[in-house]
């Protein structure tokens, strides 16, 4: 069965970022094939992955307004371009949902997103949806259950309040949610003791598990500005060390 993965989080939290290191880890412990749904606005994991993008999304929508090939249906054409919209990489496929239809929203975006994803999901072991800060958005992708989420933090009292929050809102927004992890980036060695309390009471007001801490990483800065994948991170680095002992504590069998 597909597991989807979901993350989530305020903006600038380092959601692109795990996605981007979820990505080198299924890769590497080979739980794949896995696609990559980049539902964020501000869509920028393909750059996390050195990959550019062809088309979105968004812009299937607005070409199926138009007149439909000859001889073809209006969910064959639909098909076809859905498969035109996938990225291919070695071990996954990445599709960016792009720019919403006007002035924030994302109504008939959702709509196809949650359409297309019911044709595709079949197809992969896991989905990761790297998702636009909040769960309003999340709520409307229509997704069957989301397996994992992951609420990403910074290490800042903002960071963790907001991640309480999203936690809390998962019931009323009727989500069917089986596992719900907080997952801090970018802590410093050693933890404050501030911080760690509020990691703590955070943890133990919303039921959340706490997965664990992805260290501050200049190697990862670098690489994220040379342009260079994630995914060719050196196994060594401690982040990706890190990252890995965490997602194996959340999916390892």
């Amino acid at each position: 069965m597909t597991k989807i993965i979901a993350l989530a989080g305020k903006g600038g939290t380092g959601k692109t970022t795990t996605a981007a290191l979820l990505l080198k880890y299924l890769t590497a412990r080979k739980m794949t094939p896995a696609l990559a749904v980049d539902a964020d606005s501000n869509a920028n994991l393909n750059e996390l992955l050195n990959v550019d993008v062809r088309t979105t999304l968004g812009k299937i929508r607005k070409e199926l307004k138009g007149d439909i090939p000859p001889g073809m249906s209006r969910d064959q054409y639909m098909e076809m371009k859905l498969h035109q919209s996938l990225i291919e990489e070695e071990g996954f496929d990445l599709m960016v949902m792009g720019q919403p239809d006007g002035p924030g929203c994302y109504c008939a975006a959702n709509q196809y997103l949650a359409m297309s994803m019911d044709r595709l999901a079949d197809n992969y072991k896991y989905i990761i949806v790297d998702n636009e800060a909040g769960m309003e958005h999340l709520s409307r992708l229509n997704l069957r259950r989301i397996d994992y989420l992951l609420i990403v933090s910074d290490p800042s009292a903002r960071g963790i309040l907001t991640a309480r929050r999203i936690a809390d809102l998962t019931g009323p927004l009727q989500l069917d949610i089986q596992q719900q992890y907080l997952l801090v980036n970018r802590v410093p060695d050693p933890i404050p003791s501030a911080l760690q309390e509020k990691i703590d009471a955070a943890v133990a007001e919303s039921g959340l598990l706490l997965a664990g801490f992805i260290p501050a990483s200049d190697e990862l800065v670098r690489q994220e500005l040379s342009g260079a994948s994630y995914i060719a991170l050196p196994d060594d680095s401690k982040a990706v060390q890190q990252a890995f002992m965490i997602f194996d504590l959340i999916f390892g069998n």
